[in-house]
């Protein structure tokens, strides 16, 4: 029986992209004349945790990248179809894609503090962007999302250097909460961790989404069926298949998805 019964088939449309913030239509990604992502469309759900899984150079990054614009800092990259974001193409004519990075932040796979205090790591980017209220209450707000400010309130103005790994992508984190985006990007955010720093960031994650939508690229197959609502298989630059979580990994359509989720390749 359909979702919506009384509904036409574009009201039923409708709902759904109302329900997600980020559409991706018949997306292809270049480098110069080698394509990387081959005709790409899934929708990403609004407070959900999009996993993006495949073998190494798959296009998984790439295609994670394109989604707030870094793929503009590559020589030669070119990105076709659509990603439509507030309504908007995010590669269309007239879109600041600083204001794009900023609505839609990003955390790498190895952290990456700056050489800055742990309160300046916080606090750099609103501040150079024009933010003008108190940056005290930004940097604890900040840093209790990331579940680290008991951690550090005692040490703000040490250098973030001297955390360790788990706690310096914690940081990252932070940072880039502080620039309120509505998205936020997770690069292998976990692949550089131990376990325990690892479990803090997946309990991070959970606590997260009820504020904002999250992708994340993983090689770990548990984690992706640990943490994540949906997910994307991709393989080769193609989409191989998009579900909910616990039908890529119990139930797949694609053989192919199936043969990747129990280990038989990748």
């Amino acid at each position: 029986m359909s979702q919506f019964p009384d509904s036409t088939l574009a009201e039923q449309n409708l709902q759904m992209s109302k329900k997600s913030v980020l559409e991706l239509r018949n997306v292809n990604i270049f480098y110069s004349d080698n394509q990387a992502v081959n005709d790409v469309s899934f929708n990403i759900r609004r407070n959900k945790i999009t996993a993006i899984i495949g073998p190494s150079g798959c296009g998984k990054s790439t295609l994670l990248r394109s989604l707030n614009r870094m793929n503009d800092f590559v020589d030669g990259a070119r990105v076709e179809g659509e990603l439509i974001f507030a309504d908007e193409n995010l590669y269309g004519s007239g879109v600041d894609a600083v204001e794009v990075r900023r609505r839609i932040g990003m955390v790498f796979q190895k952290p990456n503090p700056f050489p800055k205090s742990i309160y300046n790591n916080i606090s750099w980017g609103p501040l150079i962007n024009g933010y003008k209220d108190s940056t005290d209450e930004l940097v604890e707000r900040s840093l209790k999302q990331a579940a680290l400010w008991e951690e550090v309130k005692d040490r703000l103005h040490e250098s973030a250097l001297n955390l360790s790994g788990g706690q310096q992508q914690r940081l990252c984190i932070a940072r880039a909460l502080a620039m309120e985006p509505e998205v936020l990007l997770m690069d292998e955010p976990c692949s550089a961790l131990d376990p325990i720093s690892t479990a803090r960031i997946e309990d991070l994650l959970f606590e997260l989404k009820s504020s904002y939508t999250i992708v994340i690229v993983t090689h770990n197959m548990q984690q992706a069926a640990r943490i994540s609502d949906y997910t994307a298989f991709m393989e080769m630059g193609d989409l191989i298949e998009f579900n909910v979580t616990k039908k890529i990994f119990t139930r797949p359509a694609m053989k192919r998805t199936e043969e990747y989720v129990t280990g038989r390749f990748g």
